[in-house]
């Protein structure tokens, strides 16, 4: 048995272990140990006398990974965007936030769910954390949505699905972990996901837009709110533009030049402006202390599961995997663009039993390089490529997409994180209601993904220019 076969087969076995239940993390680990037993063992010729020499291997082989991949500076960003998420809910601009889009937003039809996919997108600005914004959102919004009539369901839908704005609006985690896996520039990837999250917004706000008009005494519009209302709700919400504007300038220089400062140290900046706001705004060390709590809990769910899935990538570079998927996918006599739609669904299939990051951790290092050899190569020129740009444009407009199917992932069942976090937050709303809320949200999400993959330059518009 070749290594390739070895990889298939720890790889099924590894599929298994997460359907039956068991965390990411910890199947990718115990599938990464197994998989560089059975591959040094091999070597041997399975000889019994050199299995303790096979299992020592593999153990310090896996044991370098979790330090030697994790202690990246890049990585640093994942906390500080959670923290920044986490300090704004407590200083009270995410409040704000809301007040002010309900002001300027809530007369259209529809207007309070159309306010509160606005105001989520704004969050999603300052927090890299889909389950914070949903969670946030789901004590603030969804009241005041029941208030004025709207069915429970939706209502918590219209929560769960804003929250997945996070994924993709910078400053987003899982953008990040994307740049490190795949090796490419963090800066510009966070820069793609701008418009396409701002899109993605519109196309949630168009819907509810569409369900209003049609349906009767569904979301009905907020009126009554006076020019002098509105104005005065602007400047306690602009401290998250101001953060928002500093990050992006302090990463990309819009005056052009050298960058004044990495994503690090701009996410870095970032939370400690936030820290100062919230302090001005009266934060007290009870609600500082429970910040740091949450952002380290979500922090350490992260890299667990980073670490575990490291461990199971090195085993796929000894099995050589990843090479034989991708002279598999290019050998296949159909055109690239339906092989990548066909991808894109197998995302949709295994986002109804992962949760977001582990499915693109444990499928990116062999996803990746198929599709970037789809294309011509990592190094091929924009005239000579399969879908019409370079190779570095192809994988950051690839990571856009599998990132918007994970924010699709995000809301899917059985797994769909989102809406457990909605249910949990709010006792009166079983898991199957938000679930319920969110179906008319995966139309919403199939016409942005069919966009994106349609016109290429919604994504590539901006660090074209970077």
């Amino acid at each position: 048995m070749d290594g390739v076969e070895i990889g298939l087969w720890v790889t099924g076995g590894m599929f298994l272990l997460v359907v039956l239940g068991m965390r990411v993390a910890f199947a990718a680990a115990f599938a990464g140990v197994v998989g560089l037993i059975w591959i040094f063992w091999e070597k041997k010729s399975y000889d019994p006398e050199q299995f303790g020499w096979a299992l020592t291997v593999a153990v310090k082989t896996a044991g370098q990974v979790p330090h030697g991949k994790v202690a990246s500076q890049a990585l640093s960003l994942i906390p500080t965007f959670i923290l920044i998420g986490y300090l704004a809910y407590y200083a009270g601009l995410t409040r704000a936030l809301f007040e002010a889009a309900k002001r300027w937003i809530a007369w259209v039809p529809g207007g309070l769910a159309v306010s509160t996919v606005f105001a989520t997108a704004g969050f999603a600005a300052v927090s890299g954390a889909s389950v914070a914004t949903a969670a946030v959102f789901a004590r603030i919004a969804i009241p005041e949505m029941l208030k004025i009539g709207y069915d429970k369901r939706f209502a918590a839908g219209v929560v769960a699905a804003g929250g997945t704005l996070a994924s993709l609006i910078p400053p987003s985690a899982i953008l990040v972990i994307y740049a490190i896996i795949v090796e490419q520039d963090v800066g510009k990837l966070l820069l793609a996901g701008f418009i396409p999250g701002m899109f993605s917004a519109i196309v949630y706000a168009a819907l509810i837009i569409g369900l209003a008009l049609v349906l009767p005494n569904f979301g009905p519009p907020v009126r009554g709110f006076t020019w002098r209302q509105r104005f005065a709700a602007l400047p306690p919400a602009l401290p998250i533009v101001a953060v928002v504007v500093i990050i992006i300038f302090f990463v990309y220089n819009p005056f052009g030049g050298d960058a004044w400062g990495t994503p690090t140290e701009g996410g870095a900046i970032g939370a400690f402006i936030v820290f100062l706001m919230a302090v001005f705004r009266g934060m007290r060390l009870k609600e500082l202390k429970d910040a740091l709590v949450e952002t380290a809990k979500l922090s350490i769910m992260i890299f667990s599961i980073i670490w575990g899935v490291l461990i199971y990538v090195r085993f796929l570079g000894f099995a050589d995997l990843p090479n034989a998927f991708a002279d598999w996918i290019t050998s296949l006599h159909y055109s690239p663009m339906l092989i990548l739609v066909c991808i894109l669904l197998a995302y949709a299939v295994l986002g109804m039993f992962m949760d977001a990051i582990g499915m693109l951790l444990l499928t990116l290092p062999v996803v990746y390089p198929a599709v970037m050899a789809l294309n011509g190569g990592e190094t091929v020129a924009a005239a000579d490529s399969a879908f019409g740009m370079s190779g570095t444009m192809c994988a950051i407009w690839f990571g856009i997409l599998v990132v918007k199917m994970a924010e699709f992932c995000l809301i899917t069942p059985p797994i769909g994180l989102n809406c457990f976090v909605v249910a949990g937050v709010r006792p009166d709303l079983s898991v199957q209601d938000v679930f319920r809320g969110v179906t008319p949200f995966f139309i919403a999400d199939a016409v942005t993904i069919a966009l994106l993959v349609t016109f290429p330059w919604i994504v590539l518009w901006l660090p074209s220019l970077a």
